[in-house]
């Protein structure tokens, strides 16, 4: 890692944005920025934010989504854990909280303009970069994302043709997803395989 990387990285881990000096409601526990990353990296995944068991892990999607993910990508831990291969760069670094009903709040909307942009300027070998979710689509797509997730998913040829890097658009690995995976089965006969073809090409 350069030194210059390396100084963002602390900085990053040391943050406390949300929760001393945010204009909105502070984060409610301690932060614990979670974040993986090499200028080496050929794979981005652009993710969410920390659930629980990440942010007591301190390891990104060390819970069955992690497993899900890495299934669809078709590694292994050893290889999804490489940071000289895969970034994993999420929306927000610290877990957000819980909704009343007992889900994950959204990421927090002081994280991604703080960090990203400066972060995406040491990822220049990234040759895919894999979006996870609704709040990574908007903030790589803007204006070109669907007005719905299945609409973005849908679309996905057209990321992966314009853009450069590629980029390919996933629903959230989450089993809250469950349903949305059976009613639309494409996803797995046509975008995984896909998928799987790019990370063996790019981690060869």
């Amino acid at each position: 890692m350069s030194a210059s990387l390396k100084a963002l990285v602390d900085e990053v881990r040391a943050c406390r944005l949300c929760r001393e000096t945010s204009e909105a409601t502070p984060l409610p526990h301690e932060p614990n920025p979670v974040l993986q990353i090499s200028a080496s990296a050929k794979i981005l995944i652009a993710g969410q934010a920390p659930g629980t068991r990440v942010h007591a892990s301190g390891r990104p999607f060390t819970d069955p989504s992690g497993d899900r993910l890495r299934a669809w990508m078709g590694v292994d831990e050893t290889v999804f854990y490489d940071a000289s291969k895969i970034a994993i760069v999420p929306m927000g670094f610290c877990f957000p909280g819980l909704d009343a009903k007992g889900g994950d709040l959204p990421p927090r909307k002081e994280c991604a303009p703080r960090w990203r942009a400066q972060l995406m300027e040491h990822l220049s070998d990234v040759g895919l970069i894999l979006l996870i979710g609704q709040y990574a689509q908007a903030w790589h797509l803007g204006p070109d994302r669907g007005k719905t997730l299945t609409a973005t998913v849908q679309n996905w040829r057209d990321y992966a043709e314009t853009f450069d890097p590629p980029i390919l658009v996933l629903p959230h690995p989450s089993w809250r997803n469950n349903r949305w995976l059976k009613a639309n089965p494409w996803f797995e006969t046509e975008i995984l395989p896909h998928l799987q073809r790019q990370v063996k090409e790019l981690l060869s």
